[in-house]
């Protein structure tokens, strides 16, 4: 076995600093449009990196629909926007076979999945079988109908909204559904000084719909390359070994109905790879593990009723699981 040269070492070190540094004005370019929700468009970035989608939780006007336009936008990406009613049916976003009259015959008309990044505003408004429809494009990146599977493109990634507070005429994401989401990030009220920024923003003429000042930052293959060099970020078996003690803890805590799945812990991994790889790092590390650990197991965990009556929130499960689990050296 030959040794790597090191002039193709360090041109692929070089490489992959100029595709971190496309990310990080990925970061730059929403920002002119999303003011004070920095660790937002992070979460999004990690979960492209990890070809993975993103539960996007917060009351209305906290700019959740705002930040993942802005955020396709600034990646030069194809974007469709999918409006989740009760009337909503699977073909409205997958697709259906229509009728073609000239040639007789049925033939399949795409649906708003067929997109680099979906937009599904409100989906917990629509009911379970419209849900459901998502499940298959998600996790095979694929559609069916009529038994043919047909791909959808790549980069694709699923951004739903939901509203925390209102509840009537809603209907919960069943956990099959919540587990297909490598991220569950709560958009909270901005901070001061941000608020009045985006006061200023609008006073000087700022529109939301047109994203005038938002330019793409990077390319397709940029990003797929992005991707691949955050797959191979290297992980140590005493890493994955300190993962598996995190979900484990989970399942053995007493304010937990049902734990951290192995998928879930899998998802973990995924996030923390790309988060080393977004900050420089050739490998994960267990600060690495913890920073991505809520974002990617708060929607995962069932809490016991009695602890949720008791005011017990899975992010402070969580927090207590992380302080209780011994860190490898």
């Amino acid at each position: 076995m030959t040794d790597t040269p090191s002039s193709t070492v360090n041109t692929q070190a070089h490489d992959e600093a100029q595709l971190r540094a496309a990310m990080h004005r990925v970061r730059t370019e929403v920002d002119k449009a999303v003011v004070g929700q920095a660790g937002i468009v992070t979460g999004l970035l990690v979960c492209l990196l990890s070809r993975g989608h993103v539960l996007l939780e917060g009351v209305p006007g906290v700019a959740k629909t705002l930040v993942v336009r802005s955020f396709a936008r600034a990646l030069g990406l194809d974007t469709k926007r999918v409006q989740f009613t009760p009337d909503l049916m699977p073909g409205d976003v997958t697709g259906s076979l229509v009728y073609d009259a000239r040639t007789g015959e049925f033939e399949f008309r795409q649906g708003p999945v067929f997109t680099n990044i979906l937009l599904a505003d409100e989906i917990n408004r629509t009911p379970p079988k419209t849900q459901a429809a998502l499940l298959e494009a998600m996790e095979e990146r694929q559609v069916s109908a009529d038994g043919t599977s047909r791909d959808l493109p790549d980069p694709f990634l699923v951004a739903a909204t939901q509203n925390p507070i209102e509840h009537e005429g809603t209907y919960s994401l069943p956990e099959a559904q919540l587990d297909r989401f490598l991220m569950k990030l709560v958009v909270g009220m901005p901070e001061r000084d941000a608020e009045v920024t985006v006061l200023r923003l609008h006073a000087g003429g700022f529109s939301p719909r047109a994203l005038t000042g938002v330019r793409p930052a990077v390319t397709e293959d940029e990003i797929r390359a992005a991707q691949d060099a955050a797959a191979r970020v290297e992980v140590t078996d005493e890493v994955l070994g300190y993962v598996v003690d995190l979900a484990r803890a989970t399942r053995d805590s007493a304010s937990v109905m049902l734990g951290a799945s192995p998928r879930a812990s899998t998802a973990l991994l995924a996030a923390a790879k790309a988060w080393a790889w977004l900050n420089g790092s050739s490998a994960v590390t267990p600060d690495h593990v913890q920073t991505m650990l809520v974002p990617v197991w708060r929607h995962r965990l069932q809490l016991r009723p009695d602890a949720e009556m008791e005011g017990v929130s899975a992010d402070a499960v969580l927090a207590s699981v992380i302080q209780q689990t011994r860190v490898p050296i």
